[in-house]
């Protein structure tokens, strides 16, 4: 500790006293950069100080050039590893140095360049006897290749093998002469009559080109030769990998690797029977392909389930197993596909093996550069790959698993990326990178061309009307990309693993097609009514052009309520059946198979917009006059311009009265059941917040939260179409129970509020949605007058409560105040001729700087209207005279009168209030569904809840505020009330 500590010390007093001297940081913490191979012969890389340091006397580099050996002719007599050596010069007889380096021999075969004895070809060197004691002077002993021994001197020439077995059955020597064939380090007999056709190219079809492979040329006929004529079980599987580098494709006209692998499997074929009694697996020839007869996959894949079942709360893993195996053939290991040995990608474990839990589709994508790829995979590792499973008596059995390699070819024909199953050609091995067969003339050298399995994707397929969770053969599609290498640190490739579930729609798109079929006859029917309807409130018999279009408006809409019925009910089908089931009998349509649902959203969402427009455009085009029942209290003097005189006139009405009731009926015109704002919001919080999302997961679980450590499946659309109008939907009916429950009945009725203001006002309501439709809302005043003082107002108030005074309605000794109006022809064309007058202008504003007498005709045609439509309701113009009456029940169910009024005008009693329907109040619905299917549409576009919240909430406003403006306008334009009174 001493020692220690005065260390301590001294470094410190160093570093101050450098400091002291104004030693700059540069000098203190740099120091020149130096690599192992910049070291001169006589220095080596010193691996702490990382400089070059000199070897000690009679020294030089060793090949690593990390630490010092001793020249030729001199032995080490020190060696405390590292350059810690020493060495000494050999004397002259003896001046060779033993293999270990510690000591001088005589060699009496002459010395190599290291100073080390040598020997001739076939002979090895002995420089110690059997016990460890050294010779005087080396020997080389000729290793004996006679037929009692067959040896030869291995590669080190430090001992005698046996020479290769097919040297010794074919030449019965070490030797392999002529005629016999010399290939792949093996020798075989002449009679190998396809030697000379044996191509050993590497094709590479995404790139378009071949190369000549070092692996193929060295390995391909010597591994092809063993395992037809001496059926040797590492070559046949040496030769099943070269061929599956290949990508399985097979050419009639060409002698590669797989056409040399049928060639074997077509000769054995009669000889050998299928190894557990598959007819595509030979005797000692690993299984590759399942046949090339047309139409044979689809018999693999989907002719005979799975002996086992799968739930998503038992059972519920699929348990993949591989036999791998390296290049040269040899068994590695049995081994799970869990832990990512099929996904390139790196993950977490648990992500990882998400991937095999039943029910779950998985997607993982990434980008990894290929200098990382070269690092990780110098040597490709084969799989056969199994599904394992149990039976009843919970024995263990695999199932093979079938590959679609889409980069296979046969006769130059990519038959695995036709559409039509029955053409595909099924294999069985595949490989994730091979970068060996890319090599040129030299096998350590870096490759040309790498292929790498760029697209992976397990496909699971229920069996049709399954209860269990019963599912066919698992097919493994894998496509490969040939990666032309060029400067790998700078290169990179994009990599997917999928894995999928599907089952057979067909069914379900059936029932679809015939809901709406069913529910799109209803639609006409219910647009040819509202089409009748609208012909009779306009007054008019014929079938012009504007009646097919209304026609086709009516039916848009109410087509539009079709398909989003339909989409709902088969979103919560999908939704509820999959998430509660636990014997799997249905799976979620696939994205591809999720694209006529999405054009069902779509269409629903383009006509209810162009419902919702039509509402929108017929409400700010109504035709409506406040009548003013006020009458002039008395007259005053007034004076006469002129005339410097003044003469007696009536009152004037104040037109206050009829200002406010226009700016309460301008501000009620955008009010709703329900609280946008609210509404948005409150989904949004359910979604995100609570996590009801998470139920919009293709996986089996159905809880609301989840660990970010998990992995999270991608959403599937209609799961997420079905979670939203849920919510969205509760929450609206919530709102319009509690909005007519309890807020209207007991905080701020609006509607009726403006009944009542009516009233109070002295000021009827005529208004017109059609040419001879509308609506009436009766507010004469009980008391004569409602221009009058406070004392007087509530005294009218306290008679109307304590009823001493007659009821508000129109009929008397009744309350009905509101009113549906059907008013005949005439009636509609005296209207007109007035109406005429008062709108000739463009509206108020402009009115101010019209002539007087533009302004004195308006307010007369304005008056003409008032007195009009008052002796009107006083059943004065006896030509023109209506009558009272409720509507049948099926004309309420209808939304038509069956009566047409002809020679008098019909008011229908209306306790209902049916005047909202001019609002945006009575038609909650349209606006409930128009803003729940834009969500809907953002969200299937964006796959982003906040986004959709915040572009609906922006329509939203969008809609309120140009159906205020433009409503405004066209108030004031029919009714001369100036618009900047209008707030």
């Amino acid at each position: 500790m001493a020692v220690t500590s005065n260390s301590l010390i001294s470094a410190g007093t160093v570093f101050l006293f450098l400091v002291l001297c104004e030693v700059s940081w540069a000098q203190i913490f740099s120091f020149p950069f130096r690599r192992p191979e910049t070291c001169s012969l006589n220095q080596y890389f010193h691996i702490s100080a990382l400089s070059c340091e000199p070897c000690g006397t009679n020294q030089r580099r060793d090949a690593l050039g990390t630490s010092c050996v001793c020249l030729p002719g001199y032995r080490m007599i020190s060696n405390n590893g590292g350059p810690s050596i020493v060495c000494k010069k050999c004397p002259e007889n003896m001046k060779g140095v033993t293999k270990d380096g510690w000591d001088c021999i005589s060699c009496p075969s002459g010395l190599s360049a290291e100073g080390k004895c040598h020997c001739p070809t076939g002979h090895i060197l002995v420089e110690r006897n059997v016990n460890g004691s050294l010779l005087s002077q080396a020997m080389c002993e000729l290793c004996d290749e006679n037929e009692n021994s067959f040896t030869k001197a291995n590669a080190l020439g430090t001992r005698c093998v046996r020479c290769e077995p097919t040297f010794v059955n074919t030449s019965r020597s070490c030797t392999c002469s002529e005629p016999h064939i010399l290939t792949g380090g093996l020798c075989f007999s002449n009679t190998w009559n396809f030697r000379q056709r044996v191509i050993s190219t590497a094709r590479y079809g995404e790139l378009g080109m071949s190369l000549n492979s070092e692996w193929f040329a060295r390995h391909l006929q010597a591994t092809a030769g063993a395992c037809w004529m001496h059926a040797n079980l590492t070559s046949c599987q040496a030769l099943g990998n070269m061929c599956v580098m290949n990508m399985n494709s097979y050419d009639s006209t060409t002698f590669d690797a797989c056409r040399l692998f049928h060639y074997i499997f077509e000769s054995t074929a009669a000889g050998l029977s299928g190894v557990h009694s598959i007819p595509f697996w030979r005797q000692n020839l690993p299984w590759l392909f399942y046949g090339d007869q047309p139409g044979l996959a689809p018999q693999v894949l989907e002719a005979t389930p799975l002996p086992t079942n799968f739930s998503f709360k038992g059972q519920n893993k699929l348990k993949f197993v591989a036999a791998s195996y390296d290049i040269r053939g040899n068994f590695i290991k049995w081994q799970t596909l869990e832990g990512g040995v099929l996904q390139l990608c790196p993950d977490t474990e648990t992500r990882l093996d998400a991937a095999y839990s039943f029910g779950t589709t998985y997607q993982q994508n990434c980008e990894i550069s290929l200098s990382k790829i070269l690092a990780d995979f110098p040597s490709p590792v084969f799989y056969d790959v199994y599904l394992e499973y149990t039976d009843g008596d919970q024995h263990h059995y695999i199932w093979a698993v079938p590959v679609l390699n889409l980069n296979l070819q046969h006769n130059k024909m990519f038959v695995n990326q036709d559409s039509s199953s029955s053409k595909w050609l099924l294999t069985r091995r595949i490989f994730l990178v091979d970068a060996v067969s890319g090599r040129e003339n030299d096998l350590g050298s870096q490759p040309r061309v790498i292929r790498i399995a760029t697209q992976i994707s397990l496909s699971i397929r229920l069996v049709p009307n399954t209860k269990n969770g019963n599912i066919y053969t698992p097919l493994l599609t894998i496509a490969y990309s040939d990666v032309d290498i060029k400067n790998s640190n700078h290169q990179s490739v994009k990599i997917s693993f999928s894995v999928k579930y599907e089952m057979n729609q067909g069914d379900a798109f059936v029932q679809t097609d015939i809901a709406l079929g069913v529910l799109g006859g209803l639609a006409v029917l219910s647009s040819l009514l509202k089409t009748a309807g609208w012909k009779r409130r306009i007054g008019s018999p014929m079938i012009d052009l504007q009646t097919v279009i209304k026609f086709l408006v009516y039916y848009a809409g109410d087509l539009a309520n079709v398909f989003f019925i339909v989409t709902v009910g088969t979103g919560l089908y999908w939704l509820i059946f999959f998430k509660a089931q636990k014997s799997v009998s249905v799976l979620l349509p696939m994205p591809v198979q999720e694209e006529r649902f999405i054009t069902y959203v779509g269409c629903a969402f383009a006509m209810k917009a162009l419902q919702f427009l039509h509402k929108l455009i017929s409400q700010i085009t109504i035709d409506i006059f406040f009548i003013d029942w006020e009458r002039p209290k008395g007259k005053v003097l007034k004076a006469v311009e002129g005339e410097g005189g003044v003469r007696s006139a009536t009152v004037p009405v104040s037109v206050w009265r009829t200002y406010f009731v226009a700016n309460e009926w301008n501000e009620i015109q955008t009010v709703r059941k329900i609280n946008p704002l609210f509404q948005v919001l409150t989904t949004l919080f359910f979604l995100e917040v609570v996590g009801f999302k998470n139920l919009a997961l293709m996986d089996a679980s159905s809880s609301l939260s989840r660990d970010l450590s998990d992995y999270i499946a991608p959403y599937s659309r209609i799961l997420r179409y079905a979670v939203v109008t849920a919510i969205w939907l509760v929450i609206g009916v919530i709102q319009v129970f509690f909005f007519a429950a309890f807020y209207e009945r007991f905080i701020e009725d609006k509607i009726r509020q403006f009944v009542d203001l009516c009233s109070m006002s002295n000021v009827s309501v005529f208004l017109l949605s059609h040419r001879c439709f509308g609506y009436y809302i009766h507010g004469r005043s009980v008391h004569g007058h409602a221009d009058t003082n406070m004392e007087e107002m509530n005294m009218n108030l306290k008679r109307e409560a304590e009823n001493l005074c007659s009821q508000r309605g129109l009929v008397p000794n009744t309350d009905g105040q509101t009113f549906q109006i059907a008013i005949s022809d005439q009636m509609r064309q005296h209207y007109d001729r007035i109406h005429e007058t008062l709108t000739r202008r463009n509206g108020p504003a402009r009115l101010l700087s019209s002539s007087a007498s533009t302004f004195e005709q308006s307010v007369k045609a304005y008056h003409a209207m008032n007195k009009f439509l008052g002796s009107f309701i006083d059943h004065v113009h006896k030509e023109m005279d209506y009558f009272i009456k409720d509507k049948l029940l099926l004309e309420r169910v209808l939304g038509m009168e069956f009566m047409e009024p002809m020679e008098k005008s019909i008011f229908y009693n209306d306790e209902g209030h049916s005047f909202s329907s001019v609002l945006y109040y009575g038609n909650e619905a349209t606006l409930l569904i128009f803003d729940l299917l834009f969500f809907c549409v953002v969200d299937l576009a964006c796959q982003n809840f906040v986004l959709a919240s915040f572009l609906t909430y922006l329509q939203q406003e969008i809609f309120r505020f140009i159906r205020n403006t433009v409503g405004q306008k066209n108030l004031a334009t029919k009714t001369l009330v100036d618009e900047r009174f209008l707030i």
